[in-house]
């Protein structure tokens, strides 16, 4: 009896140890995993979560989901810039990387992220994964550019939608930090984000206007005096944005480019008004930025601002009020504004804002402590006493003078036989987004058409669709 316990302790003893032992081997097999992620030149953000550069497609591992996003969600340009993407991608992206995070057929696999050879999807894919890590990982901005730094890959600057040659790099670093105050003062919260709103009414079609800051400025293309279709660009007719400027409370106008339509078919419902007009494609004076800033700090509700095309002047301006208001800087605010409208501050605008970056600060923390010594109820006296200017002419000559040296083809003076730099750009914008339409239809009916065989034939060899049909759902909504 004795021998026979002895003999069982000795067998238990075995079964103990061999199970002891099963642990460290699995934790050695996902050692060797992410050694062998790293020395591929991937990126680690979490134990799970990794991005990588690879020209040609990985093999697929059973420890290992990878993804590619380069042709899935393409930036659209309008010459040769090629990003940021908008915030419409960006959601895209964030829900399509939670589910993978989520699901409990990946949950034992590392996800990476990769990215083609193309140096300019590369920085997109960058950017995305970048925001994603200072959204939802809560990570430095710093910290993820020194991270996307490690890897076997470098990432061009993002430039303007000029014609020309790009005076001005803006950076990963500037989108990060630009997401990241975004989140830190309300700018972005994806739970209330509405893509189909954003998608609808950026079309060209159907408005053209973006939310810069939710609940504060809207940017949008100019209205026209007739709904009209003029150079491929559907025009607008005031009364269309009327229904909708009153239900988000948008109280202001502001006009930027000259008179094309009569101002007093928005006050005459009940609007405010401004013109305050500088040249297409050029940078306005200290008295313009004065009068904008001290219009849009005693304005009720929101403010929507627009020039020709919405994107050069309008962007400035609103990126002047960032600076000054979030202490935000030129190239943060720059960043952010594209995410949200691409296409918007163009060429000199762009050092414009650099250079205006250090008044609008100091302006800025005056306000504040103005603000703050005296009370909101104080607000008025204190913005008007800051801007010190009483009005600006939409005819104000010496502002135009000044730009025209470099602005003379861009010149919203001269419409007659000539497109200007707003036509332009909006007739590319049109024409890009018809393009685009057929897109996502021919994916789909792909998709549908490849969904549909393999239920055939695996209905042929198994006698039963269901779990194919199965399979094929659960891949769609992932």
């Amino acid at each position: 009896m004795k021998r026979k316990s002895e003999k069982r302790k000795r067998t238990l003893r075995r079964k103990t140890s061999g199970q002891m032992v099963k642990k460290p081997k699995e934790e050695g097999d996902e050692e060797e995993i992410r050694s062998m992620l790293r020395q591929n030149g991937s990126i680690a953000f979490t134990d799970r979560l990794y991005f990588t550069v690879q020209c040609v497609t990985p093999k697929t591992v059973p420890d290992t989901h990878y993804f590619c996003m380069d042709d899935e969600l393409v930036y659209e340009n309008f010459y040769s810039d090629f990003g940021p993407l908008n915030l419409a991608m960006l959601y895209r992206y964030c829900y399509k990387l939670n589910r993978k995070l989520k699901s409990f057929t990946m949950s034992r696999k590392k996800i990476v992220h990769y990215s083609g050879c193309d140096q300019k999807k590369q920085a997109n894919a960058a950017f995305l994964i970048g925001s994603y890590a200072v959204i939802y990982l809560k990570r430095a901005p710093e910290e993820i550019y020194r991270l996307l730094l490690t890897g076997n890959a470098s990432y061009p600057p993002f430039r303007d939608a000029a014609f020309g040659t790009c005076t001005f790099n803006l950076t990963l670093l500037d989108c990060f930090f630009a997401v990241q105050k975004a989140l830190q003062y309300g700018f972005l919260d994806f739970s209330k984000f509405d893509i189909n709103e954003y998608e609808h009414y950026e079309r060209a079609e159907n408005g053209d206007f973006n939310w810069i800051i939710p609940g504060k400025f809207l940017a949008f293309s100019g209205p026209h005096p007739k709904t009209r279709v003029e150079n491929g660009y559907p025009h607008h007719a005031p009364e269309a944005y009327f229904a909708y400027f009153k239900k988000h409370s948008i109280t202001t106008i502001i006009r930027l480019n000259k008179k094309i339509y009569d101002a007093k078919r928005f006050t005459d419902v009940g609007f405010e008004h401004y013109d305050l007009f500088f040249v297409d494609g050029s940078t306005p004076s200290d008295a313009i930025v004065n009068k904008f800033l001290n219009i849009c700090e005693n304005a009720e509700g929101a403010i929507a601002v627009h020039c020709k095309a919405g994107l050069g002047r309008t962007g400035t301006l609103i990126a002047c009020y960032m600076m000054k208001h979030y202490r935000m800087t030129a190239g943060e605010s720059i960043a952010w504004i594209r995410i949200c409208r691409p296409g918007s501050v163009i060429g000199p605008q762009q050092q414009f804002l650099v250079n205006k970056e250090p008044r609008l600060w100091v302006e800025g923390d005056i306000y504040r402590k103005k603000l703050k010594e005296q009370g909101n109820k104080h607000k008025t006296a204190v913005t008007l006493i800051l801007s010190g200017v009483d009005d600006i002419s939409i005819s104000d000559h010496q502002n135009k003078m000044s730009r025209k040296e470099d602005t003379e083809l861009y010149s919203d003076e001269d419409d007659v036989g000539r497109l200007t730099q707003g036509d332009k750009l909006r007739a590319l914008k049109s024409k890009r987004q018809a393009r685009s339409i057929a897109s996502p239809l021919s994916w789909l009916l792909a998709m549908l058409v490849s969904t549909l065989c393999s239920i055939v034939i695996w209905w042929i060899v198994c006698g039963s669709p269901l779990p194919i049909l199965l399979f094929c759902l659960d891949g769609l909504r992932k």
